[in-house]
C-alpha cells in the first residue's frame, strides 16, 4: 500500500491540500509560540538588570 501511494502520479485532491495547510499552519504556530516566549524571557531578563 505504501509503494503504490508512492507510485500514485495522480494530482492532489482538496482533502490533501487541506491537511498539509493544517499542518503547515500548526508547525507556525508552534514555532511562533516558542519563539514569543523566548524574546519575552530575554525582554524581562534586560528588564531585570537595567533595573
Amino acid at each position: 500500500m505504501f509503494k503504490r501511494f508512492l507510485r500514485d502520479e495522480t494530482g492532489l485532491e482538496l482533502s490533501e491540500y487541506a491537511v498539509a495547510a493544517a499542518l503547515i499552519a500548526l508547525a507556525a504556530v508552534v514555532a511562533f509560540q516558542t519563539l514569543g516566549g523566548n524574546i519575552a524571557a530575554k525582554i524581562n531578563d534586560l528588564a531585570s538588570k537595567i533595573g
